[in-house]
């Protein structure tokens, strides 16, 4: 698959656009439908946060390009729901259900939603021992890809490939989304944060103390000797 999404360091993409800080937290009415009606699907418990984002991902280079962010969500989304199952291609079409949902005992009720929220989705979990230390060189893999499933969900992105940074934090065993996103099991790796130059990304910096912080999970590193 393309990476379209993929869009660290790449040119020709026009200026980042900086909102007020007064402005409004959804610019449309139905930016906070689409966010609430991802997160209600999401709670029936049919797919994980990293299948959700893979969905995202998948949309066609085509409409990823054209599509705003939340055209973004609910178009992945209403992908989702006909793949999973959780309506037909028909019922979306429709925007009505042919008949009683077997989920429906699972909908977020108005009194569930504060405590959802407030709970969140902690990643963290038991695992294996860091093979990194905080302070040690490492380096990312020279194919930014998933390593399991071609074209599949991977949270390494392609302007960081082959680069040299070290370890500044190490953050436990989190899920790894690269197994997460396509069935194989939380599989929980150890996460650490990494600081790169600047100028090693992205070939010149404003300033040659800059750096760059990825958050990135342990299959994706090796030693810097290795």
């Amino acid at each position: 698959m393309t990476r379209v999404h993929d869009m660290g360091g790449r040119f020709g993409d026009g200026a980042v656009r900086l909102g007020s800080e007064d402005a409004p937290v959804f610019s449309e009415e139905w930016h906070g439908r689409a966010l609430a009606l991802t997160l209600a699907v999401g709670a029936l418990g049919q797919w994980n946060l990293d299948i959700s984002r893979h969905s995202r991902e998948r949309l066609s280079p085509k409409d990823y390009a054209r599509f705003s962010y939340y055209e973004k969500w609910i178009s992945a989304l209403a992908d989702l729901m006909v793949e999973k199952g959780v309506v037909t291609q028909d019922e979306l079409h429709h925007g009505r259900s042919a008949a009683e949902s077997p989920l429906a005992a699972k909908c977020f009720q108005p009194g569930s939603v504060a405590p959802a929220l407030a709970k969140g989705g902690p990643a963290d979990r038991p695992g294996p021992d860091p093979r990194f230390a905080i302070g040690q060189s490492v380096r990312t893999n020279h194919r930014t890809a998933n390593a399991k499933v071609q074209g599949g969900h991977t949270r390494l992105p392609a302007y960081s490939a082959g680069c040299v940074g070290r370890i500044i934090a190490q953050h436990g065993c989190h899920v790894f989304p690269d197994s997460n996103a396509h069935g194989f099991g939380e599989d929980p790796k150890p996460l650490y944060s990494v600081a790169f130059k600047a100028v090693d990304l992205w070939g010149q910096a404003e300033h040659p103390n800059d750096e760059v912080v990825l958050d990135l999970w342990e299959p994706y590193l090796s030693d810097v000797d290795g």
